[in-house]
């Protein structure tokens, strides 16, 4: 039976800094995510008015200008509230990353807070404060900078391999694998 071995930093880059593709990926999964559950508030919220007031209720342009405030004070609440509650989005935790402050310790609540406020910044500079986590050992924005954070892996791949084989052990291998082994 052969054995690939991997080098130790490819199996594990728990503790390590997130790259760009990683928390490019997590933010726009949270997009999606913080998009639709917005979406589905709204329209629960006008059924329940519709319901209560008989009155149909659109959302028109005239309403535009309002959503769109609605929207981003969404926004910063489900990044804000997240790393500040958790260190992490949604997105952050099914890509498995997380924000700590720049020591690696954990991020205080209020760090997370400034991280949400900050984050605009990054973008209404017309994207250079995201050009840190290309150039930067640290791989920091400029609102990593700001709230003195930086985002890390915190997954670990040898754990999660060693926990599939412990119970693997005690369950016996897959169907199919005997035979992808075999060979």
């Amino acid at each position: 039976m052969i054995v690939h071995q991997l080098p130790r930093r490819l199996v594990s880059l728990q503790g390590q800094y997130a790259g760009a593709a990683s928390r490019f990926l997590a933010y726009a999964l949270d997009l999606v995510v913080s998009t639709a559950v917005f979406t589905l508030a709204v329209a629960a919220l006008s059924f329940v008015i519709e319901t209560v007031t008989r009155h149909s209720i659109t959302w028109t342009a005239g309403s535009g200008a309002a959503t769109a405030v609605v929207f981003l004070a969404w926004q910063f609440f489900y990044f804000g509230y997240s790393w500040a509650a958790s260190g992490k989005t949604f997105g952050m935790y099914i890509l498995g990353i997380r924000v700590v402050r720049a020591d690696g310790a954990t991020a205080e609540p209020w760090r997370g807070i400034l991280r949400a406020l900050a984050f605009p910044l990054s973008f209404l500079l017309l994207g250079l404060g995201f050009i840190g986590i290309l150039v930067q050992r640290e791989h920091q924005a400029l609102h990593d900078l700001i709230a003195g954070t930086a985002v890390i892996y915190a997954w670990d791949a040898r754990a999660a391999r060693l926990r599939f084989l412990a119970r693997e052990a005690e369950t016996g291998p897959a169907p199919g694998q005997r035979q992808a082994r075999a060979r």
